[in-house]
């Protein structure tokens, strides 16, 4: 059977009141929020950006969810994970205070925010899974305890694994810190010593003081290595490789797998929003932004897994080529495939465009 996935189309550039709205009404008159009861302490899992330019999900559609929870009688609240690698969002403290500047305080929101992982990230519980990696997985404890889960996901191409929106934000975004590690350890990066500068910044950057600069260029320690990518991300000369080839099928399976884990306790309580405006061509993580594909529309789904193969079917028929051809040109299927092949999820969809 294919799972339903709710498609609220923008035309042009979004006009965030106007998607709101409709969005909304989406849910009102489908009671897509009907799971949450009463004094259910519900999760609305997002990612707060990394810069004002990036394409993260604006406070506004967060309000009006809280709002429709709250009309319910329920306790909703914004909830996010830390960070492995070094900044602004690497411990509860500084992420409260980026969010706030942000623009996602309770004023703005009307919602409290709850750190998932606790002040440096470890706070976390062990969830069974049935998985073929993992027979359990670290997730953010506020994930696991509470009643129900609103995932909102923005979608963009990702560095390491092609793209990145529902799966990703359960798998990567609602896991512990060493959930993270676990889902990196294997993918190490290498620094060209032709190209690099000796500039030091994947020194400053790297959360685990896995690089030192030597006397030809900065040198990373595999033994040390957490495989976290931030390396790659901060680098300005491109001097930062991946064997992709050997590991980025192991990491998106790893992803998926933690996933599962988030959608484990949530059966019939959970619901993923995933947002295909100003995509780009990185993560939120990324400060600088670079946008790839215009303004899609909005698409809500029970299923994580349809939803994200819807939106990745809708992201690559706009552009007319692959994700790959316009993001990084690294296979970014697996995460899919492979929730199908372990039985998360259900990746065949019926689409419902609303007018």
């Amino acid at each position: 059977m294919k799972e339903k996935v709710y498609f609220i189309p923008v035309p042009g550039r979004v006009d965030d009141d106007d998607a709101c709205a409709r969005l909304r009404s989406l849910i009102r008159t489908e009671g897509l929020l009907d799971f949450i009861q009463e004094r259910d302490l519900t999760a609305v899992k997002t990612h707060f950006g990394e810069g004002s330019k990036t394409g993260h999900v604006r406070p506004p559609y967060l309000k009006m969810l809280g709002e429709i929870i709250k009309a319910r009688k329920a306790k909703p609240f914004l909830t996010e994970t830390q960070t492995l690698y070094k900044g602004n969002r690497s411990d509860a403290v500084s992420h409260l205070a980026h969010a706030y500047a942000q623009g996602y305080g309770y004023g703005e929101t009307g919602l409290p925010i709850i750190m998932a992982d606790g002040l440096f990230g470890d706070e976390e519980a062990e969830v069974a899974i049935p998985g073929k990696i993992y027979k359990s997985v670290k997730i953010a404890s506020v994930i696991v305890k509470a009643s129900a889960l609103v995932v909102v996901s923005h979608f963009t191409g990702h560095m390491a694994t092609g793209f990145g929106c529902a799966i990703k934000n359960m798998g990567m975004g609602c896991s512990s810190r060493k959930g993270k590690m676990n889902q990196h350890s294997t993918a190490k990066p290498r620094i060209s010593a032709k190209v690099c500068t000796r500039c030091g910044a994947c020194v400053q950057w790297c959360p685990a003081s896995a690089v030192t600069v030597e006397a030809d260029s900065a040198v990373i320690d595999s033994a040390v290595c957490i495989g976290c990518g931030q390396c790659l991300a901060v680098c300005r000369f491109d001097a930062v490789t991946y064997n992709w080839g050997a590991t980025y099928e192991d990491l998106q399976k790893k992803m998926t797998e933690h996933a599962w884990g988030v959608a484990a306790g949530k059966k019939g309580k959970m619901i993923c929003v995933n947002f295909l405006t100003c995509i780009s061509k990185d993560c939120d993580c990324i400060t600088s932004y670079e946008p790839i594909l215009p303004d899609i529309g909005i698409l809500v789904s029970y299923d994580p897994v349809a939803a994200d193969a819807a939106s990745l079917d809708m992201a690559e028929e706009r552009a007319g080529r692959k994700i790959s051809q316009i993001a990084y040109q690294i296979p970014y299927r697996y995460q899919i495939e492979y929730a199908r092949e372990i039985g998360f999820g259900n990746p065949d969809y019926e689409l419902v465009t609303v007018s």
